[in-house]
């Protein structure tokens, strides 16, 4: 069967401001809007996409984390996903264990491709996606902002610093995705009916053979700098002297 594996990631939402916790030891969740990472639900929808095109049978979900990740891999199932891999961990999951993580399951799963967004926007990595095609030893195209299917190849454009770049690799392989790729659907309440009785297996990590273990460890969090009000002027000469009274010119 010609398979997708999407990873999600459970994130604060974007519209959500981030608050650190007083204590300076992480960011504050409780009671806080969890979504979807915004570049796995591109993802996702991609791979949607490519199934709705005919060339993929089967659209796989798959998180790692605690039990509160189901309901993303429930929104998931509603967006259009066949079923949904939950890895059961509570421990924190570096992109190195990740990627071994995702490995093991595509030895049993064998997808034609793994779609993962380029990056998660609490911590920025970007790295996951990188670090799973080099572990599984197959192609990857990365930030891409347009996806071609054609046979046993597919056709990626990605985004890179001095403009477009088109890539053409062959199947099985690592796709990374790019905010321009695509704009993902809104979940209706029907869709969401139906996703509770889609399939949802949870799995240990244990069983796949890993083991978690943290490499970097945080020691502190704190809050940007807070910015200082701006400063109305009547003229062109009045912003002269306010910057040069700053030493700015």
């Amino acid at each position: 069967m010609k398979r997708i594996l999407v990873p999600i990631k459970r994130v604060v939402d974007y519209n959500v401001r981030i608050r650190v916790k007083p204590d300076g030891t992480g960011v504050v969740t409780d009671g806080v809007k969890m979504s979807i990472n915004p570049f796995d639900e591109i993802a996702l929808e991609e791979a949607l996409r490519i199934k709705e095109q005919g060339h993929a049978e089967e659209v796989v979900a798959v998180t790692i984390g605690g039990n509160d990740c189901q309901q993303q891999l429930r929104t998931a199932l509603a967006m259009g996903a066949d079923r949904a891999l939950h890895v059961l961990c509570d421990e924190v999951i570096e992109p190195l264990v990740a990627a071994k993580i995702l490995l093991k399951l595509i030895e049993k799963e064998a997808p034609i491709l793994a779609i993962l967004g380029k990056q998660a926007i609490d911590d920025d990595c970007n790295q996951t996606g990188q670090m799973l095609a080099a572990l599984w030893d197959r192609p990857q195209a990365t930030f891409a902002s347009k996806v071609e299917i054609a046979g046993e190849s597919v056709r990626v454009t990605r985004e890179v610093d001095a403009g477009l770049e088109t890539l053409e690799i062959d199947l099985p392989a690592v796709i990374t995705t790019d905010l321009r790729l695509n704009e993902p659907r809104y979940v209706k309440l029907p869709d969401i009916m139906k996703a509770k009785k889609k399939p949802l297996d949870v799995i240990d990590p244990v069983s796949l053979g890993v083991t978690v273990t943290q490499r970097i460890k945080a020691t502190h969090y704190a809050p940007p700098a807070a910015r200082s009000k701006g400063v109305m002027v009547k003229d062109t000469a009045e912003l002269v002297t306010a910057l040069r009274s700053k030493g700015l010119v």
